[in-house]
């Protein structure tokens, strides 16, 4: 997310800043032909002398030689299916140094699932490399599990055991569960505070956390840790500065996973994760620069960024990038009570209209060839729920669905960057959603850090038209600082937006608790993330009845 008036001109000559590799395979094509294979230059760039999963080159570090912890970034799972959940974990003894702290070695790492927390009953286990190309870190699809219940896991090298994790599976595809209750968050900017929403979702209750994006930011972190204004600690200046490379990403995922209250969510709760912007460039789109940068040169830094972000995910091999392509966007069941589409909405769009300026709706936004998912995703999508047998179909995606006005009046702007600037890729989705019967669409939404509650509408105009679904706006974990209860554009939100139900500008998380009547759902803020340890509440609670779209206050 970013102010309106974005496309600044770029202050300084990145082109030296990139990685050698992808230099290298950049200069092997000429500048006229590079438009039609970066992707595959840059593909090469990065499979190029890469280990086939599970096969140890090179040379090999004993565990137990490693002096110091190696577990410092947590353990972490992901994608729950029936029978299987990606399990993982980076070795870094010294995360905020390149490498780790680790030589160009392969590590040798032993891991196990419990049924119980003290690993009596231990019903898998393994051992599998950790490679340096992959930054020593390890991606792990356990099969073999138990539909619908909860599993401990660990790893250990030479003497040293990573903290347990606990993680779940999903039901089995075809059973009627019960019950569902799921967290979203996004937007955690180390700079801007404490991730102390996480701690108390470590604490809660739910079965997965669905993050919908900004896990990280690209911005400069100062040596006091911008608003955390630390006393006790400096950070390296290898921070204090915009990350473009690989190692670049790669050390700005190591200080973010250095976060204690990160750690311990991903600790409790398995997630599902989706990217925005800020995983590589600010309100990128596609192959477009905020910067204006050269394609070729920015597809190098996306394919930089989007590779360390599959290293520092709890993703499949599946999601595995090639080059500066990546498929995000997949889908997971909760048996038959619920299915989760979850989309990717930067790598696949067209340019913003407009400049990416605040704007009114024109000839732009309506352009059918426009897109925010790319063709192949929309009907990816629409199909999905053709073939859903689901009794809620849940979308968590990362820019706001909805129609919103920032003004009142016919000419009031609204974002270029979210689905407004999109509204013939949005009339698709939503004429698609109702030729294939969708009767309970719950869209999960990021990005603009603060919670929202919107009614879909058939015609956002029209406050009488049939309601569609409801959108519920996850706010940030620390993008924005504290934030208020009522921003100061309050009034003008709720009045320009009949169906906008709710608007708070505080930091926090939504829980969603699924049954075979109702979704409802919670948004649990904190007062404050420039100080640690604030309490959490609960600000308010809506109810959407299975069958009858639109939301009830609790």
């Amino acid at each position: 997310m970013a102010p309106a008036g974005r496309r600044r001109p770029l202050t300084q000559d990145t082109s030296s800043r990139h990685d050698p590799e992808l230099h290298a395979a950049a200069r092997h094509f000429g500048r006229r032909r590079f438009f039609t294979v970066t992707a595959a230059a840059a593909a090469l760039a990065f499979s190029a002398n890469l280990p086939a999963r599970g096969v140890a080159v090179g040379k090999e570090l004993d565990g137990a030689r490693i002096p110091s912890d190696p577990f410092t970034l947590g353990v972490a799972s992901g994608d729950p299916l029936p029978t299987s959940v990606v399990l993982w974990t980076r070795l870094a003894p010294a995360p905020y140094e390149p490498g780790g702290g680790l030589p160009a070695q392969y590590v040798g790492v032993e891991w196990e699932v419990a049924s119980d927390e003290r690993f009596a009953t231990v019903v898998r286990w393994g051992l599998v490399i950790a490679h340096p190309e992959y930054n020593h870190s390890l991606h792990v699809e356990v099969e073999g599990l138990e539909p619908g219940r909860v599993y401990y896991y660990r790893f250990r090298t030479g003497t040293w055991i990573s903290e347990t994790g606990r993680t779940r599976t999903a039901p089995a595809t075809t059973a009627a569960a019960a019950t569902l209750t799921y967290a979203a968050v996004a937007c955690q900017a180390y700079h801007d505070g404490y991730f102390t929403v996480h701690r108390h979702l470590a604490q809660d209750d739910v079965d997965v956390v669905f993050h919908l994006g900004d896990y990280l930011y690209e911005y400069a972190v100062n040596s006091a840790g911008g608003a955390r204004n630390y006393t006790d600690r400096k950070l390296p200046g290898l921070y204090n500065r915009e990350a473009r490379t690989l190692e670049d990403y790669r050390l700005r995922y190591a200080l973010y996973k250095s976060d204690p209250d990160l750690q311990a969510a991903h600790a409790k709760h398995p997630f599902v994760v989706t990217w925005d912007d800020h995983e590589t460039e600010n309100n990128y789109a596609g192959a477009v620069s905020e910067n204006n940068d050269p394609p070729q040169e920015f597809l190098l830094r996306r394919a930089a960024a989007y590779r360390a972000y599959w290293e520092n995910q709890p993703l499949r091999g599946t999601q595995r990038p090639s080059g500066p392509d990546m498929q995000l966007y997949r889908r997971l069941q909760w048996g038959t009570l619920a299915q989760f589409d979850v989309l990717d909405t930067r790598q696949y769009r067209s340019d913003q209209a407009y400049g990416d300026t605040l704007h009114a709706p024109g000839p732009e936004t309506d352009d059918p060839a426009r897109t925010l998912t790319g063709t192949t995703q929309e009907n990816w999508l629409i199909d999905g729920w053709r073939a859903s047998q689901a009794l809620w179909n849940v979308m968590p995606q990362q820019v706001c669905f909805s129609q919103r006005r920032f003004d009142v009046g016919a000419e009031a702007r609204t974002s270029m960057d979210a689905w407004d600037g999109y509204r013939a890729s949005r009339r698709r989705v939503l004429d698609g959603a109702k030729s294939a019967g969708v009767d309970n669409l719950l869209v999960m939404t990021g990005d603009v850090h603060v919670g929202y509650a919107f009614e879909i509408k058939e015609d956002f105009d029209d406050p009488a038209s049939k309601t569609l679904g409801t959108e519920i706006v996850a706010t940030s974990v620390a993008s924005g600082k504290d934030g208020a209860d009522k921003p100061g554009n309050w009034d003008t939100y709720m009045k320009a937006n009949p169906h906008l139900k709710f608007y708070n500008g505080r930091r926090g998380y939504v829980r969603v608790s699924l049954d075979r009547e109702k979704a409802r759902a919670d948004f649990r803020t904190v007062t404050a993330v420039t100080t640690p340890g604030a309490p959490v509440s609960t600000a308010a609670s809506f109810v959407t009845e299975a069958g009858n779209p639109g939301l009830e206050p609790v």
